[in-house]
């Protein structure tokens, strides 16, 4: 499979059950049909309990960089 952005052959990654194409020169990643959802129920089971208070985006954006990174090895 080419990535769809530079055209460069896709390599296959396989993380915790998750199949991830990615693309070695732009670092581009498509998933299958199904994966994503595998990744936030994952996801969602890992994640702590939410604490009161406002809306944080920066646990999840750190928990989102600390997922792709064990992917990757980032």
């Amino acid at each position: 499979m080419q990535c769809p952005i530079d055209g460069t052959t896709l390599q296959i990654a396989e993380r915790q059950g998750v199949e991830i194409d990615f693309c070695p020169q732009c670092r581009g990643v498509w998933l299958d049909r199904g994966e994503l959802d595998k990744i936030i129920d994952r996801s969602m089971a890992e994640a702590p309990a939410p604490r009161g208070g406002g809306y944080d985006d920066k646990p999840r954006k750190k928990k989102r960089e600390s997922f792709l990174s064990e992917l990757f090895d980032f």
